[in-house]
């Protein structure tokens, strides 16, 4: 098992290897998560660009009522099927 040596900053940063970075295929402005099992920490890429964007959009209202918006979405189709007649 490879080790590799960082040293963190004082803003907590952290430079993640060049060869763990090929290894992991991580680029510039790709999101990563921290994971802790049994008292080690994982660094894992996160690819998907709906988990990558998860929690950069605050709700309007917390918790989001989604029953009501499931509701205002299936008016909005009601309506719009009217207008085209089906």
């Amino acid at each position: 098992m490879a080790r590799y040596v960082t040293t963190v900053t004082e803003k907590g940063q952290v430079t993640i290897p060049g060869e763990l970075r090929k290894a992991l295929n991580i680029e510039a402005k790709d999101k990563v998560a921290f994971e802790m099992v049994d008292g080690e920490l994982r660094l894992l890429p996160i690819k998907s660009t709906l988990l990558a964007g998860f929690g950069s959009v605050r709700p309007l209202h917390s918790p989001e009522d989604f029953q009501a918006i499931r509701r205002i979405v299936e008016e909005e189709m009601a309506e719009e099927a009217a207008r085209e007649g089906r």
